[in-house]
């Protein structure tokens, strides 16, 4: 009856308490839940014994119905004595939550009513048990996982204590029940479980051969029937003497004779181009086939190698049931394609497939299954997944089962079976080098942490053994009312922890969750301190939402941080930390560069002084005759809706502009303020402006003069931009104008990488303004429609 609810849920999650066991045995799972559960078990009355338990009455399992059907029984006992507590009687209650043949999941609830505040809590133990990964010796194994948690009734001050003393209690209590076991049944080392070597060795002899692969592919019914029509003309023709010329044949032309001959050979050409077709797609797909399978991954660093072994239930986007699936691997932004399986909806691939080196730990791997329809045709997508590594130990990635997301996989109830593992080649000297690469960008230096401190915080947040500690920063998390921790900053992760009077509050999310980080200026809300501002993408870190202040209109989680000890020390390197995991190849290349750059100018010798405006040369970079009048085109220095309209379209964000000031006779000057989003600049700096605008002489048009002052990007204390736009009437139509636009650029220091300098900020900025006017045209050609038509 338990196997036949399989498919209602999933394993459940490790209780919030904490692990108390995680260990493999060379047992059976079957055989493990048996030696644990079963009625009069001689390992409970072997522990009952050396914990001093007296008085062990166990129910019988019994089959409840009801809300939740379930098995389950009932075991009382009266507890030994401590040096704290007196002998009391316990009552537990063992449901079983998950029963298969092959995983077992087992909620105990446990009851203490007589000890001080024990009808304010229960205490729950959660035991798992799932198959381990396959042995050399092919027998069987079982992953162990116990952990704990506190199911509080009513509110108590006395809640930590409570939680400290329920946790030291358990932990000597599982430490004999760890013990015992171990004399009962052998312990299996975590590296020797997960042998790599023999794992992958045990596929690679699992390959098939393309003829034996070709003989399932083709053994069918369209191949065989066309086969045999063949064979049948072909004797027919053998048979039957030449027959003379009729109608409209003529010598090299013979055509049917009835309708017969006519529906037989069509008959006959419609199977010969299936053949065809499923000859070329078989040879397309085996071409797949070595493109990543066994390559070997290049460089030191985090090595990552799956194994993709097989398939079940996959959907199916074609009439025939059936599809050719192949699956793609995203990591860090590199990817590996499986090889194609033809005609199965449970595909054996064995493949396995290697990432170069990295230089920074992964966060996470993408899975999609696709159907093969060819190299030039989209292919259809029949379920995804993401593997999230901080969340699964080396054991369980060594041999999991993948459930796939989407309509087509949820619907035929999809998984993939993987065999995933991550490696340093390259020992404590790749962290070590990430951290001297990180002290760059922080500009600090970064310790490597103490194995002790490294262990503590991975216990923490129960993160796997690879996962290390960069910095950690008290400070306070605003929600409702500011709650004082600390902000644990690795390579993967942004975590933060605290512990007000026995509440905890924990959470973490990865660097590749954050769409933003925004820093507030100092208020009375922030006591006077600036404020961290952490976007989460939509739909990201959903486990940490109880950290989160609000969620914006588009779902997006907003994390605030405040009153640090240092601000500029922590955001300097959550900024740099952030970057670091999210920009492309590309940028960070162009930050690399910028920031060499940057380090050698400031060895420069300050030579120069601020030139004047006049000072500065001009280069013409845009001329164009518009078919919009002169007073239209200066809407975009009025400060009005156009204006707007066009800086927002073009990456300007927070756009604020001052009126327009008579400063001298003929001369007025405004200051305008805004920031680059980060497609218009990597480093999203911001720009303060003053523009002077003044007739022409003819009376016919403008000038607009303009100095550009960037800030938060390299070099920005070293140049200043100018703009000048001349813009007058047109002598060849009445309603036209022309307009020159003109870039310079002044130094306020002298230095040997101007010319580089110069010309990307030439380039950037004279495609950036074609845009612009090019956008401020067509909203005026548009409004002017409008009102045509109105």
């Amino acid at each position: 009856m338990m196997q036949s609810r399989e498919n209602e849920g999933d394993m459940p999650e490790n209780l919030q308490g904490g692990i108390l066991l995680d260990q493999l045995y060379q047992v059976s799972p079957c055989d493990l839940n048996t030696f644990l559960f079963a009625p009069d078990s001689q390992f409970r009355k072997d522990l009952a014994e050396l914990q001093g338990t007296k008085d062990v009455q166990e129910g019988p399992w019994e089959w409840k119905s009801g809300e939740m059907t379930c098995l389950t029984r009932a075991v009382s006992y009266m507890k030994a004595a401590t040096k704290l507590v007196k002998a009391v009687k316990a009552t537990e209650q063992q449901t079983y939550l998950k029963a298969n043949g092959q995983e077992f999941a087992i909620l105990v609830t446990v009851s203490t009513p007589d000890v001080p505040y024990g009808n304010t809590f229960n205490v729950q133990l959660l035991y798992k048990i799932i198959p381990g990964p396959e042995l050399s010796s092919g027998e069987d194994s079982s992953h162990l996982i116990i952990s704990w948690g506190i199911d509080f009734h009513q509110s108590t001050m006395m809640r930590g204590m409570i939680e400290g003393g329920a946790r030291q209690g358990l932990k000597e209590s599982f430490e004999q029940f760890a013990n015992l076991l171990a004399q009962n049944l052998k312990i299996l080392d975590s590296k020797d479980a997960s042998d790599k070597d023999h794992m992958l060795a045990t596929l690679q002899t699992e390959q098939q051969s393309d003829w034996e692969l070709a003989s399932e592919y083709f053994w069918n019914f369209t191949v065989v029937s066309a086969g045999f029509m063949i064979l049948y003309v072909v004797v027919h023709i053998l048979l039957c003497e030449p027959s003379k010329r009729q109608g409209l044949e003529f010598y090299g032309l013979d055509l049917p004779d009835s309708f017969g001959e006519l529906i037989s050979c069509g008959i006959l050409v419609i199977q010969l181009e299936q053949v065809f077709n499923m000859v070329g797609h078989f040879v397309r797909a085996r071409l797949r086939k070595g493109s990543d399978h066994g390559v070997k991954a290049q460089g030191d660093g985090w090595v990552l190698t799956v194994a993709l072994v097989e398939g079940v239930n996959l959907a199916s986007s074609e009439m025939t049931g059936l599809s050719d699936p192949y699956v793609v691997f995203t990591c860090n932004g590199k990817t590996r394609t499986s090889s194609v399986q033809l005609q199965t909806c449970d595909p054996q691939w064995h493949d396995i497939l290697e990432f170069d080196a990295m230089e920074e730990p992964p966060s996470v791997l993408d899975v999609e299954v696709f159907d093969f329809d060819g190299p030039f045709d989209q292919a259809t997508s029949l379920g995804h997944a993401e593997i999230n590594f901080l969340k699964h130990t080396s054991t369980e990635l060594a041999d999991m089962w993948v459930s796939l997301e989407g309509k087509l996989a949820q619907s035929a109830q999809s998984k993939v079976h993987l065999r995933i593992f991550l490696e340093n080649n390259n020992g404590v000297e790749t962290i070590k080098e990430y951290l001297t690469k990180m002290e760059k960008e922080v500009g600090k230096k970064l310790n490597l942490r103490s194995p002790h401190r490294n262990s503590t915080f991975q216990k923490l947040f129960a993160l796997p053994p690879e996962e290390f500690l960069i910095k950690d920063f008290t400070c306070y998390l605003k929600r409702k009312m500011p709650l004082q921790g600390r902000l644990f900053l690795s390579a993967r992760i942004v975590g933060f922890y605290a512990n007000l009077f026995g509440n905890k509050t924990k959470f973490f999310f990865l660097w590749e969750d954050i769409e933003d980080i925004q820093i507030l200026s100092p208020s009375l809300a922030t006591v006077g301190s600036p404020s961290l501002v952490i976007i989460l993408w939509k739909g990201r870190g959903l486990d940490a939402r109880h950290g989160a202040k609000s969620q914006d209109e588009e779902g997006r989680l907003r994390f605030y941080f405040q009153s640090f000890v240092s601000f500029n020390d922590a955001s300097r390197t959550i900024m740099a930390l952030w970057r670091s995991r999210t920009l492309t190849a590309y940028q960070k290349e162009q930050i690399a560069e910028e920031q060499q750059v940057q380090e050698e100018m400031s060895t420069a010798a300050d030579r120069g002084s601020v030139p004047n405006f006049e000072d500065a040369k001009m280069s013409k970079v845009y001329n164009a005759e518009l078919p919009i009048s002169v007073k239209a085109l200066m809407e975009m220095f009025d400060g009005g809706k156009l204006e707007h309209q066009v800086m927002e379209k073009s990456g300007c964000h927070n756009y604020v502009t001052t009126p327009w000031d008579l400063v001298k006779p003929g001369v007025c000057e405004r200051h305008l303020s805004y920031r680059f989003n980060r497609h218009v600049s990597i480093f999203g700096g911001e720009v303060t402006c003053t523009q002077q605008k003044s007739p022409l002489a003819s009376g016919e048009g403008w000038i607009v003069n303009e100095v550009m002052s960037l800030h938060d990007v390299p070099f920005d204390d070293h140049f200043r931009v100018h703009f000048r736009y001349e813009i007058e009437k047109s002598p060849l139509a009445h309603n036209a104008c022309k307009c020159a636009i003109y870039i310079g650029i002044s130094w306020l220091k002298s230095t040997k990488f101007q010319q580089r300098i110069t010309q990307n900020i030439t380039e950037k900025f004279t495609h950036r303004l074609k845009e612009m006017i090019e956008l401020v045209e067509r909203e005026i050609l548009f409004a002017t429609q409008q009102d045509a038509s109105v």
